[in-house]
């Protein structure tokens, strides 16, 4: 438990209230931290108690383990309460990107290419002392996309792995459902919230697969009663996303009636149809029609064909991936200096704020030539992308995914020198320019003829070296 700062909240109405203005705390901070309450919801300046009273508690770290909030467990199963209670969002802390044991487990997920999610932190802690450390927990939330941006750092895989119990149950179908409502999906199914995706999974070639326990069971008790191996073999026999979402939908249904079975196609269909990707919506049509026993073209008469909604919502898709890309020689010099130590320190070597400045599209050269980024440190690399847009990072997580060149060093000397030249020519030509304005001084037109020669020089010295214009393919 030292190992994760676990502690204990006492039973008592202002312990921590009344240990924190000794302090010095203000009430108003502690107020908007979430570590007090407001006895009057209407006051909010009025009295104020502690949120957590009788409690295990477990600090939320960010990814570089900073506590940002915290999560109590009841200790007692006689209360009739939450058995889980979480920090209330506040401007430090939004639950919905936040995975528990992040900070701890980054190495461990990029090593196993893999990602176990379970539901709670006792389950996370007892898989991890008992060395499976590719593991993080939701915060009292279903998997959503800003989860799975953040994993697509470190990993291919997302292994789903929820409580047997009615809990860990409805946590799974709450996260099989937001999965699916906008995994190509163009507005919701059944009323629920359409911004989470699974399709940011699988645009990133994340693979999703779903982990069962045996009935009554967590991932801590399997740990405990029947050990890691037998854990692991669950893991590895997983099943695809696709195929655990139809055996749950078909569990729900009675497919001894048609009007049930009927009733459960058309739903079904109606989630299938808004898969754009072609091929797999048709693999998935013939996985369900398989499942639920409904012959394939009858299922695919029930595809409803994409409308308005679909159409624009694709269109703004195709509109982010028509954004044109940085120039070809900002891209390579930017997969150097994100690659290879001995080229990024190349780079650094030279004046790359000046001739950066002069060219267009290079802020993201800029950025990771500004970053504190360790080409040979995945972590930094990761700290480093979490800090970038949706754009920005998948463009930065392509050029991550590119064959680098044997000879970094001479590649990059040879497209940085290109760049220079470039800059060195707009900026005579600009100069150039300057000479033509009429009614210039004599200093003026000396110190822009001057200008002129030196521009001159260094680009006759530059022109001696010409870009390898090599790209790995």
């Amino acid at each position: 438990a030292s190992n994760w700062q676990i502690g204990f909240a006492p039973e008592s109405w202002d312990a921590l209230l009344q240990w924190a203005l000794d302090r010095g705390y203000r009430r108003a901070h502690l107020a908007q931290s979430g570590l007090v309450k407001a006895r009057d919801e209407n006051r909010p300046d009025g009295e104020v108690y502690d949120r957590f009273r009788g409690r295990i508690m477990f600090p939320i770290c960010n990814d570089v383990g900073e506590v940002i909030a915290f999560s109590g467990r009841i200790l007692s199963t006689e209360r009739e309460t939450a058995k889980y209670l979480n920090s209330p969002e506040t401007p430090l802390f939004r639950k919905g990107g936040v995975l528990f044991g992040l900070h701890k487990s980054k190495r461990a997920l990029i090593e196993a290419n893999s990602a176990i999610v379970c539901e709670g932190q006792l389950d996370l802690i007892t898989l991890f002392e008992a060395g499976i450390a590719n593991v993080v927990a939701p915060q009292g939330t279903a998997f959503t996309d800003s989860h799975a941006r953040v994993l697509k750092r470190f990993v291919t895989e997302i292994v789903l792995c929820f409580d047997a119990d009615a809990a860990g149950q409805k946590a799974s179908k709450r996260s099989l459902e937001t999965l699916l409502q906008s995994y190509g999906v163009q507005g919701a199914r059944r009323g629920g919230p359409a911004e989470r995706s699974l399709d940011s999974m699988l645009q990133n070639d994340l693979i999703v697969r779903v982990a069962e326990m045996p009935p009554g069971e967590d991932p801590d008790s399997v740990v405990r009663h029947k050990g890691k191996a037998e854990f692991m073999k669950r893991i590895v026999e997983a099943r695809n996303f696709f195929d655990y979402w139809i055996a749950q939908e078909a569990a729900d249904s009675d497919l001894t009636s048609m009007t049930a079975k009927m009733r459960l196609a058309r739903r079904m269909a109606e989630t299938v149809a808004r898969v754009c990707d072609p091929i797999m919506r048709t693999d998935l049509a013939n996985k369900v029609s398989s499942g639920i026993g409904v012959a394939a073209p009858d299922f695919e008469a029930m595809l409803p064909k994409p409308g308005r909604e679909y159409s624009v919502a694709a269109g703004r898709s195709h509109e982010l991936q028509a954004r044109p890309a940085p120039r070809h020689d900002v891209a390579m010099l930017g997969l150097l200096a994100l690659r290879d130590q001995s080229a990024r320190e190349f780079l650094l070597g030279q004046d790359w704020r000046d001739v950066l400045s002069q060219t267009p599209d290079a802020e993201i050269l800029s950025r990771i030539l500004e970053s504190d980024l360790r080409p040979d440190d995945a972590v930094s690399v990761n700290v480093f992308m979490a800090g970038l847009t949706a754009q920005e990072e998948a463009l930065v997580s392509s050029w991550l995914l590119r064959r680098m060149p044997p000879n970094a060093v001479a590649v990059a000397s040879d497209w940085w020198s290109g760049l220079r030249q470039a800059a060195v020519r707009r900026q005579l030509k600009i100069a150039e320019g300057r000479l033509r304005i009429p009614q210039l001084s004599a200093g003026q037109m000396t110190a822009l003829q001057k200008q002129v020669v030196d521009l001159k020089a260094q680009l006759d010295e530059l022109s001696a070296f010409s870009p390898a214009h090599v790209l790995e393919n």
